[in-house]
């Protein structure tokens, strides 16, 4: 049986949308709830505008280009356990990943992928064809590994 809840209770009153500025009667009338005089009375402002100060969207670090996604295509950080899965002497790139399923877009493959040093590496003999940290690297060259 299901638990009830107040979102899944069926509506007994259905209210009409509150119209604003219809007269004295309304409640809402004359000003319909802005306030007198002033811009923001008036006319429509943008939500971002505030007044004589700068705004925020200034304030924020420049980023170029279109949609500005930059943060989407960072590189996918992967850990050395993540490695274990792989057989002794294989390749690992970025299509061995991909298929691995252990990396998946076409994002993670624009931007790369970096294996960073987190976990023990059980597997001898590894060629990565991928960025490595210092750490990570000192330890895949002591189990036996190489980075091409």
């Amino acid at each position: 049986m299901q638990k009830m809840k107040l979102s899944n209770l069926e509506k007994l009153i259905k209210r009409d949308k509150k119209r604003v500025g219809r007269g004295i009667g309304s409640g809402k009338g004359k000003a319909g709830g802005r306030g007198t005089k002033g811009q923001k009375a008036r006319g429509k402002i943008p939500a971002a505008f505030v007044g004589g100060s700068l705004p925020l969207y200034k304030k924020l670090p420049y980023v170029r280009g279109w949609g500005n996604k930059k943060a989407n295509l960072k590189q996918l950080a992967m850990t050395l356990d993540q490695l274990n899965g792989f057989k002794a002497n294989s390749r690992v790139s970025m299509s061995t990943l991909l298929e691995a399923k252990i990396i998946s877009g076409r994002a993670v493959v624009k931007s790369g992928v970096k294996i960073l040093d987190k976990g023990e590496l059980k597997i001898s003999g590894l060629i990565i064809e991928v960025a490595v940290s210092k750490e990570a690297k000192a330890k895949i060259e002591k189990a036996g590994g190489t980075i091409v």
